[in-house]
């Protein structure tokens, strides 16, 4: 598939912006889709960074398409980490549809190449119903997938209206052929949320996650470290951090939590593709939301190249194992401990998972509370949930 019919280079003033940058930052360093050059070669790409200034779908944030270039820019003008930034690719953007649902199509189809040549897509967005090609990417390799959505949020809606940036999940859930393993949402505020979006989430066993509970952000870890997509809403940043989106909120993650948030998404050996959406330019005075989410690119990037490795589907011989048994209900929970990194895993019993392009996904990552409160005979949520959904599906 040639790509460069779908995306046009990085604008020129970008790239001029590159000519004149130190060496040593990241600009001069990646390799950009430029009108000189064309598109990079993507032999030995394992990062490709792509622009969508799509906004049409969005309700209240209309402009989010303007702000691709901004981040770009911003990202342009950082110094790397100890990487090798030679494997990570600017492919310009995305050529905007007559119809969303054209742009939809091109974007699945610049993924989907992506994803089957195993470099990580990571979409700079305008409204976050780009996620559903992000999504759709994922058919081709007849896998099960599940996604990790930051956001204050369900964005649930009514699915009989037009798509939108507050519909966008319900048509994900209702999409055939169904590749929905699990959706877990990350940061919703309470009162953002109606009582019968938490009854459908509850019902579809899905999980969810208020911001106050992952205080401090550490607990984010085994949630993203579980995700095959991780898509960040920039109204999910608070006001003060992130001024840069019409309906930025008084409250919601700081920006050094939405970095550490991106650093765990990036250590993930399980994550695929990655989206950053909603950043409007038209409320971003001093440039403080492009710069923020450029700093969560880099922290994405940087926890790429800090991968462990360690996901212990193929062969779990280096790890420790524990076997709990919940008394009650008579069930056996086993976890696994890499000694090395001290991440944690639990096992949803093979009785449960019939099918076997689910079988990855019954190892669930998660922390050493999870093991305490097993021991004291508290099922963990999530554990419990896996095991719910797979016996319906036995």
């Amino acid at each position: 598939m040639d790509l460069s019919e779908l995306l046009y280079p990085v604008p020129e003033t970008c790239v001029e912006e590159v000519r004149d940058q130190i060496p040593a930052r990241l600009g001069s360093l990646i390799q950009i889709h430029s009108e000189f050059d064309g598109l990079p070669d993507l032999e030995n790409i394992r990062i490709a960074i792509i622009g969508a200034p799509e906004d049409r779908a969005s309700k209240f944030n209309k402009g989010s398409a303007a702000g691709v270039d901004k981040i770009r820019y911003q990202l342009y003008r950082l110094f790397p980490g100890n990487w090798n930034p030679e494997v990570i690719a600017d492919l310009g953007n995305l050529h905007r549809g007559q119809s969303i649902a054209d742009t939809h199509a091109a974007l699945k189809i610049v993924c989907e190449e992506l994803i089957f040549r195993q470099i990580i897509p990571v979409v700079i967005g305008g409204s976050n119903d780009l996620l559903i090609p992000l999504y759709k990417s994922f058919e081709k390799a007849e896998q099960f997938v599940n996604i990790c959505s930051v956001d204050p949020q369900f964005d649930l809606g009514n699915q009989t209206d037009e798509i939108t940036d507050h519909n966008y999940l319900s048509r994900i859930v209702l999409h055939q052929p169904y590749l929905l393993n699990n959706f877990t949402n990350i940061g919703y505020q309470t009162y953002m949320v109606s009582p019968d979006e938490i009854q459908l989430m509850e019902k579809m066993y899905f999980d969810y996650y208020r911001l106050g509970d992952l205080r401090p952000v550490k607990r984010v870890e085994p949630l993203v470290r579980n995700a095959d997509i991780v898509s960040f809403d920039m109204m999910s940043i608070k006001a003060a951090d992130n001024p840069g989106h019409a309906q930025v909120q008084p409250n919601g993650f700081t920006g050094d939590e939405a970095c550490s948030v991106m650093r765990y998404a990036g250590l993930s050996d399980k994550l695929s593709a990655m989206g950053i959406f909603g950043y409007n330019p038209a409320f971003d005075h001093h440039s403080i939301s492009a710069a923020l989410a450029s700093q969560m690119l880099w922290y994405f990037i940087e926890g790429f190249f800090l991968r462990k490795g360690d996901y212990p589907l193929i062969s779990k011989k280096d790890f420790l194992k524990f076997t709990v048994i919940i008394e009650d209900g008579d069930y056996h929970i086993i976890f696994y401990k890499n000694p090395k990194t001290g991440r944690w895993w639990m096992e949803v019993p093979a009785t449960a998972a019939n099918d076997p392009m689910r079988e990855r996904h019954m190892l669930i990552p998660c922390d050493e509370e999870d093991y305490n409160n097993a021991v004291n005979q508290e099922i963990p949520l999530r554990w419990w949930k896996v095991y719910q959904k797979s016996m319906l599906l036995s």
